[in-house]
């Protein structure tokens, strides 16, 4: 896998140095913020960041795509974190790297496509649902509870805290700050020099007004803990006990899929905005698993490619690579030389960036853009939240396919069956369009039974897109019987062999003449 080089001309390389740092200003307080709600140091997720920019940005498949820590996968990082500790967290991350490079030198890539729409939605919404909830107790210096039922149950409490009057705690002031957080986030979006937000992107300026406050007003709030030496942070990958492996593989495949389906995802929408080089999803897979090796050794926070500043990056005129390798640089220098400007930056304050993007996630416009669909888009979407929010990432995705499968399954089994009788004639005809399956077995079934003895059927099922073997089985076995009574029934033997291929030998082993099988 090398490294497709940059467009060499002075007007790209001028547009990736500005679109990088657009990009850097948008990643810094997202890197900080999303290692806080997954429960490590802030600087993890800035390792996280510089590893998606640096070695990421080298090899990506998708040259315009910024990778970093992504609010996707806290819910996943804060269990393993939770469970296994940080060197669990390592370990974990460098299994998940390791399935995703492999599946992208196997041709993969493509195949994490394949999700559907609704499932997709409905995970982000319930992850969105699960980090508003959770950095909503963050935003008040309060610690978030476990699970996120536990978060949103307990809510009502959090406002209390907030507002009460009792000065020996930070509630009310981090409360106050995280508000004016999403305050300024609002109105810079909406009454902002466009100019101006393109280098003071809005959950930047958000953060900036937070700390002035804090500084100017001397709040005693929780305030960011970034070290000078980002190696102080790092824990170096050690393999675990020998009965602790099955867990930590299950974590990391849940975590691999989640990442893949999140960033090839992101790739396709990122496609939609330029009209430069198309992705190679196997390339950009591989390069995510090389990415996510590299964190697992170092300890920090898996990566995935995030929409947020991807599209800052399209938005701001990247053109090349450069743009993501550089925005990386940025935050190693920044790491080096301002780190004690980066520990002036209130908790709260990166709190709320999170609760403002939980918020977006979750919203519920997505209903809107799936109800054209039908309603079983709607309730897959629904369903997938649900289970994202009362169990976990990975069960919820699974539900939500389950059902997008189940779905497809029935409409795969829609079947029209008519019955047309003569008793003059002493025939009855049915006709089957569609898909006749076991799904609708027991209907097939009730028709063939509301024949009557000693008459003749006509089975037309040329108008059937296909059968399957239980209704196969059934028409042979109901043909037996029927002869039995002293009935026979008409069957285009040479349409039915050429279409479905099953000859009368298959329908017909050991069965007595006159039966379904031998009827012409």
């Amino acid at each position: 896998m090398k490294p497709t080089p940059p467009q060499n001309n002075s007007r790209s390389i001028g547009t990736d140095v500005l679109a990088s740092v657009v990009v850097f200003l948008v990643a810094l307080p997202l890197c900080m913020g999303i290692a806080i709600a997954s429960g490590v140091p802030p600087a993890l997720g800035l390792v996280t960041g510089i590893v998606g920019g640096i070695v990421v940005g080298l090899v990506q498949g998708s040259p315009l795509q910024v990778s970093g820590p992504a609010a996707g996968l806290v819910v996943i990082v804060a269990s393993v974190v939770e469970e296994h500790g940080l060197a669990g967290l390592g370990l974990v991350v460098f299994l998940a790297g390791a399935m995703q490079l492999l599946a992208g030198l196997l041709g993969g890539g493509r195949w994490f496509r394949a999700v559907p729409p609704s499932v997709v939605h409905g995970m982000l919404a319930g992850i969105g649902v699960l980090i508003f909830a959770g950095q909503f107790h963050v935003m008040i210096d309060d610690a978030p509870r476990s699970g996120g039922l536990a978060n949103l149950a307990a809510i009502p409490e959090a406002l209390l805290k907030a507002v009460a009057s009792d000065t020996s705690l930070s509630h009310r002031e981090a409360a106050a700050l995280g508000v004016l957080t999403i305050v300024t986030i609002l109105v810079w979006q909406r009454w902002g020099p466009t100019r101006l937000k393109t280098f003071l992107p809005p959950p930047l300026a958000g953060v900036i007004a937070a700390g002035s406050a804090a500084a100017a007003f001397d709040f005693p709030v929780a305030f960011v803990d970034v070290p000078s030496d980002l190696s102080a942070s790092l824990t170096l990958l050690a393999l675990p006990e020998a009965n602790a492996w099955y867990g930590l593989l299950g974590l990391a495949l849940g975590m691999a899929l989640v990442a893949s389906a999140e960033t090839l995802l992101c790739a396709s929408a990122v496609d939609r905005m330029h009209a430069g080089s198309r992705t190679d999803y196997n390339r950009e897979l591989s390069a995510q698993g090389l990415g996510n090796i590299v964190c697992g050794a170092l300890g920090a926070l898996p990566m995935t490619g995030v929409i947020v500043r991807s599209s800052a990056n399209v938005e701001a005129g990247a053109q090349t690579r450069v743009s993501t390798v550089l925005h990386g640089l940025w935050l190693l220098l920044l790491v080096g030389a301002f780190s004690q400007l980066l520990n002036k930056i209130p908790v709260s304050a990166l709190a709320a960036v999170l609760v403002f993007i939980g918020a977006k996630l979750a919203s519920p416009k997505a209903i809107a853009e799936l109800r054209p669909y039908g309603k079983g888009e709607v309730t897959i979407f629904l369903v997938t939240t649900a289970a994202v929010v009362a169990t976990d990432l990975l069960t919820g995705v699974l539900c939500g396919l389950g059902l997008a499968v189940g779905k497809l399954l029935l409409r795969l089994s829609e079947l029209e069956i008519t019955i047309e009788d003569d008793p003059e004639a002493n025939e009855t005809t049915i006709h089957l369009s569609g898909s006749a399956t076991f799904l609708r077995l027991a209907d097939i079934a009730e028709a063939l039974d509301s024949v009557e003895a000693c008459r003749a059927l006509h089975l037309h099922f040329d108008s059937l897109d296909h059968v399957d073997h239980a209704v196969l089985e059934l028409f042979r076995s109901w043909g037996d019987q029927h002869q039995s009574r002293g009935g026979r029934v008409v069957f285009d033997w040479d349409l039915f062999e050429k279409r479905y291929h099953f000859s009368r030998q298959d329908l017909s082993s050991d069965r007595p003449r006159g039966s379904v099988a031998d009827a012409a």
